[in-house]
Order: C-alpha cells, then sequence, then structure tokens
C-alpha cells in the first residue's frame, strides 16, 4: 500500500485543493490530508475548524483521511509511514519553493520519502487560501472557489469577525 501525505493550512480549503487531493487519489492507496496547525502565518480558522471542513470536502472519498499535525512534515510523513508528500503546483514560484522544500525533505529523511507534484487545473491556477479569504472579507463572491459549505463558514466567520479584525489594507 502507498500512503502520500497531502500537507496544508488549508485556510480554507478550496476547489484546487480538492481538485489535487482527488486527483492524488487515484494514484495512491490511500491520501492523509494533514492539516498542520501552527503555521508561520495568520489564519482565519482555528485548526479544528479547517479539520472540520477538509473532512466534510473528503467525506465521499473513501481513500482520503483527515488529521491535523504539528512540527516538520517530514517527520510528520515519517510518523504515519508515508511514503509520498504531495504537492499542487500552480505557477513558477511554486516550483521553486516545493524544489527547495523537497530537497530539504530528502535531506532531513535520508530519502526515505518522495515528492510528488502533480500541476494544477487550469481553471483553479489563480486559487489560492488568501484570495478566496481576502475576497470574502471583502463581501465577494467565492461561491466558484470553494465549496457550499465552506462559503457558508467563510461568511459566518467573516460576519464575527467584524470591522475591528479587518486589516487596515482591507477597511473603508
Amino acid at each position: 500500500m502507498v500512503r502520500a501525505l497531502f500537507p496544508g493550512t488549508f485556510d480554507p480549503i478550496h476547489y484546487g485543493h480538492i481538485d489535487i487531493a482527488n486527483r492524488a487519489s487515484k494514484l495512491f492507496d490511500e491520501i492523509v490530508m494533514a492539516v498542520y496547525d501552527k503555521p508561520l502565518k495568520t489564519l482565519m480558522f482555528e485548526p479544528d475548524e479547517r479539520i472540520s471542513l477538509v473532512t466534510e470536502a473528503f467525506r465521499d472519498n473513501p481513500k482520503i483521511k483527515v488529521t491535523g499535525y504539528s512540527g516538520l512534515t517530514i517527520d510528520f510523513a515519517q510518523k504515519i509511514n508515508a511514503q509520498v508528500i504531495v504537492r499542487g503546483l500552480r505557477v513558477f514560484s511554486d516550483f521553486e519553493f516545493e524544489f527547495r522544500m523537497a530537497l530539504a525533505n530528502q535531506r532531513m529523511a535520508k530519502d526515505a520519502v518522495e515528492t510528488v507534484a502533480l500541476i494544477t487545473a487550469e481553471q483553479h491556477t489563480f486559487l489560492s487560501s488568501s484570495t478566496v479569504r481576502e475576497i470574502a472579507m471583502l463581501d465577494g463572491d467565492v461561491s466558484s472557489m470553494v465549496p457550499p459549505f465552506v462559503e457558508v463558514a467563510l461568511k459566518e466567520k467573516v460576519a464575527n469577525m467584524g470591522e475591528q479584525s479587518l486589516p487596515n489594507a482591507l477597511r473603508d
């Protein structure tokens, strides 16, 4: 059995993530969607909320499991006996970042875990979680970017944040 790890913050999960994971599930026996809990960036959703949204996104795909994790991704990959780390590539700058990460992981894991990059579907090349968050915070339409349950969660989160939580650049 080949277990693949697809790590990320998924804040929030969007159709680009979903497409990569579903395509990877056709290549590997099991995909572990690993939701990182403490990245070095500001997040909109708490780890348990992100895990819940990711779980809902794949409820109909038995090959995809969802869990949270912390620490080094390569350590987590080895802990769960993943042979592969799956990454998605949208643009050339993604390749440069992922290439460096893959090399660092090879160094730390002594070639125990391979990295496989899947090219995003053309219709998702513009998608990023930060783009989705910004559009949602500005009351824009994200219905073509995220599943309906994520859109609802975004609207609720934005409504609960209020004007005080909007970054200065997003205030009137």
